[in-house]
């Protein structure tokens, strides 16, 4: 039996840097990262301004990463971790990549998936929600107060 040395809040941890790193590029701070049998295979932040590219979502760059480093298109042992709960665009992408669970930090109440009637996940995705949660808003709650500024 293998130990589980990591904890669901040190993964997110490891996304919280991710958002940071997008930050202090003054990109909308949020980060990602796709965790298979307990390693992290993929990092990512958002890059769409640095991209010009409005796809450049931090989760969509991890699908991206985690596949390319597992040589194949589906995700189904893996975990997303990310800083904030994935918009339908990632959602969607997220189904497509069969991803076995996604775990986020603060919740999207504008454009986040689960304010949607119809289930947009793959129906074997496990969802957790709300971890480092405050870390996760404050974050955000700051880059957009030093944006009206």
């Amino acid at each position: 039996m293998t130990l589980n040395v990591f904890s669901v809040a040190y993964f997110m941890k490891e996304a919280l840097k991710e958002a940071v790193a997008a930050g202090n590029q003054d990109e909308v701070p949020v980060g990602a990262v796709v965790v298979c049998d307990n390693k992290i295979i993929a990092r990512a932040h958002n890059l769409t301004e640095r991209l010009n590219d409005v796809t450049a979502h931090a989760e969509m760059l991890a699908i991206t990463a985690a596949a390319n480093h597992l040589g194949g298109k589906y995700l189904e042992n893996c975990t997303l971790y990310v800083t904030l709960e994935p918009c339908l665009m990632c959602a969607g992408a997220l189904h497509h990549a069969h991803i076995g669970k996604i775990v986020w930090g603060a919740d999207d109440p504008k454009k986040g998936f689960s304010r949607l009637e119809k289930p947009v996940l793959h129906p074997k995705t496990e969802v957790e929600k709300g971890v480092e949660a405050q870390q996760c808003e404050h974050l955000l709650k700051d880059f957009f107060a030093r944006k009206r500024e």
